[in-house]
């Protein structure tokens, strides 16, 4: 299928592994030349921006004015056509609600919230000057699946989920789309690396980390984790012109996780 993808600059954030990579190469693929925003490069991003087909720029979105460089970048290109806000972080809190301080909260405010609205923000000059575009979000499930063990995370993703509605309001009428995703567990070095969310939780609860694993793949209808390959597919359907009437939708890509509508 051609997502007529070819030829179009598409600005990613939190680009340099995990679902930031595997969307930075799925929008490649289709055809795109992609600015790719993180505080580092990493090995896999140097090696596309070697090819030609990635434009890497250090980027703390955390920061007021993190995201200048990005814009930059694409307008050298002529403009943007595409934003996805990948940027993102977690950190399990085992000790429970009390134990989040307020330096905490604000961190995952700055990166979560701000860290989607700052490019955003930079970015709709250039997209209408180009007569329209697409923003996808990357949020999450814990949008409105609440867990006592990440309160600031869940807090965040439902602002940004809120945050991508009410833009697809306002946006709607200059043919810019705005629709974000709410993944479930998903098969990245957030999870599964040493010191991860799983490692964190087998460590608070006795289990091993295996045994973790094992039993949130379970709670899934389809029995294991999203890959960041299908989350990728997914964006590069709704960044294309393929999904051209859906807009202000959240999309969940979880197994069955969730349970509830």
């Amino acid at each position: 299928m051609d997502l007529h993808l070819s030829g179009k600059t598409a600005v990613v954030t939190g680009a340099s592994k995990g679902i930031g990579l595997a969307i930075t190469r799925a929008l490649v693929d289709a055809g795109a030349h992609v600015v790719a925003g993180s505080r580092s490069r990493g090995p896999d991003l140097g090696a596309l921006e070697v090819a030609g087909k990635v434009t890497f720029v250090s980027a703390d979105l955390s920061q007021p004015g993190g995201a200048d460089g990005l814009v930059a970048a694409a307008m050298d290109r002529g403009g943007i056509d595409v934003l996805v806000n990948n940027v993102g972080a977690v950190t399990v809190q085992p000790g429970g609600f009390a134990h989040v301080t307020d330096d905490q909260w604000q961190a995952s405010w700055d990166l979560n919230v701000m860290g989607t609205v700052r490019p955003t923000r930079a970015a709709l000059p250039q997209m209408y000057r180009r007569g329209g575009g697409s923003i996808v979000i990357v949020g999450s499930v814990n949008a409105y699946y609440p867990d006592p063990g990440i309160y600031d995370y869940c807090a965040t993703k439902a602002a940004v989920t809120n945050f991508g509605k009410a833009l697809s309001k306002e946006l709607g009428p200059k043919n810019i789309r705005v629709n974000s995703i709410s993944p479930g567990p998903v098969t990245t070095g957030l999870w599964l690396d040493e010191g991860g969310v799983a490692d964190t939780i087998a460590d608070a609860s006795g289990q091993t980390a295996e045994e973790v694993r094992s039993a949130t793949a379970g709670a899934a209808s389809m029995g294991r984790f999203t890959t960041p390959e299908q989350v990728a597919d997914l964006v590069v359907f709704l960044a294309s012109d393929r999904s051209a009437n859906i807009t202000g939708s959240d999309l969940r890509i979880d197994g069955g996780f969730v349970t509830t509508i």
